[in-house]
Order: C-alpha cells, then sequence, then structure tokens
C-alpha cells in the first residue's frame, strides 16, 4: 500500500479477535517507535510492552474496562519522565557523544543551555513536555501498523496514578501519558471500523498563510 492507502485502511479497533502479531512485524513497529524524533533527541521516555494476560486482566478495571486491554496482542504503554534532571540529561550526551565518536565537550554549549533553560520550569511543567514527546512515538508507531496492515488502537481513556502504581512506574521516575493496543481486529465485533470515516475537509482543516 502506499502511505495514503495505509493511513485510509486503518481506524481505531474496538474489537481484536486475540490472535497474536508475528514477532518480526511487532520488531518492525517498536523500530519505529524508537526512531521517532523528540526534543533534543533525548527520548524522555520508557515503552512497556505488555503480553502478559495477569497483568492486562489487573489493567483493565483502571482502564475502563475497555476490551481491547485484554483481546488485544499487546499492550504498549508510553511512561514518561517525570521531570528532566541534570543526571538524565547528561546520560543522554554522553551516549550521543560516544556513538557519534565526539569529545564529551563537543556539546558542552548545548548541554549547558538546555539545562539552564530547564531548571527555569516546575516539575509539572517538565512532565508536560516528555509526556508531549510520547505522542510524537505513538504517531509513529501507528504509521508503522498501518504500514503493516496491523490494527491499532490509541488509548487515553485510563487512571493514570492507578496504572502507574501497578507498573512501579514512580520507582522508576516515570509517569504513564498513553497507551496503544496491537492485534488483529474482530471483524464481526469492530463497530468501529464499519462506520464512514469522519475527518473534516482541507478547507476546514488547514489555514494557509501565503
Amino acid at each position: 500500500m502506499s502511505l495514503k492507502e495505509a493511513l485510509h485502511w486503518r481506524s481505531a479497533t474496538k474489537s481484536y479477535n486475540g490472535k497474536v502479531i508475528e514477532k518480526e512485524k511487532i520488531e518492525q513497529i517498536l523500530e519505529a517507535i524508537r526512531l521517532a524524533p523528540s526534543s533534543s533527541g533525548l527520548q524522555p521516555f520508557k515503552v512497556l510492552v505488555i503480553t502478559n494476560k495477569e497483568l492486562r486482566g489487573k489493567l483493565q478495571p483502571i482502564a475502563f474496562q475497555q476490551p481491547q486491554i485484554v483481546e488485544a496482542s499487546h499492550i504498549l504503554v508510553f511512561a514518561a519522565w517525570d521531570e528532566y534532571t541534570p543526571e538524565r540529561v547528561d546520560s543522554f550526551f554522553e551516549f550521543s557523544n560516544k556513538v557519534r565518536n565526539l569529545p564529551s565537550s563537543a556539546t558542552d554549549d548545548y548541554r549547558l543551555n538546555l539545562l539552564e533553560m530547564l531548571d527555569q520550569k516546575t516539575k509539572d511543567q517538565h512532565f508536560m513536555n516528555t509526556s508531549q514527546q510520547t505522542y510524537i512515538a505513538l504517531g509513529f508507531g501507528l504509521l508503522a501498523t498501518a504500514d503493516l496492515k496491523i490494527d491499532a488502537t490509541p488509548l487515553e481513556g485510563f487512571d493514570n496514578k492507578a496504572v502507574d502504581d501497578l507498573l512501579n512506574l514512580p520507582e522508576k521516575g516515570l509517569k504513564s501519558s498513553v497507551m496503544m493496543a496491537l492485534g488483529y481486529k474482530d471483524e464481526e465485533n469492530d463497530w468501529w471500523g464499519k462506520l464512514e470515516r469522519v475527518r473534516r475537509s482541507n478547507e476546514d482543516l488547514f489555514i494557509e498563510l501565503n
């Protein structure tokens, strides 16, 4: 499929048939997420890949009983850093310089300016920014699923604190931001996919400034 065809094909799946996604396809989806851009390249989040049925059974009640949680092949939980710290920022630039075979001083000006800017922000503002980065990665994941004809559902309907506690995220310095279900739709019961796609027209959505 072309990109346009893939985007027209996908929809937010409401019911899955339980079929497990092939390993190589999951790897491609995760690679798309890994390669997504992020602010300053920091990738200030982790992605929990959940297949364990018992854990997903505990997750469902705190996700408004959404059936996708237990029916899908995989659940991805995007968990953002709870804040930017000098240690986290310094660690990234140390890693980046090593990969690029650069001296540690090569990025000092940028790194120090970034730390100064972040120091002027509150912890809540830090998390607002880190959580925004997860949505970019989510978008790349959704594009990959469409390209591979894997059904997917972005999920925001859950109790963030309860999810954080269930997955022990606070001890990792993380907070949940968004989830994604992956799998193959139950064609008979996926009522949403049978509805006409509704999107605003180009004229209504885009404002051209020439």
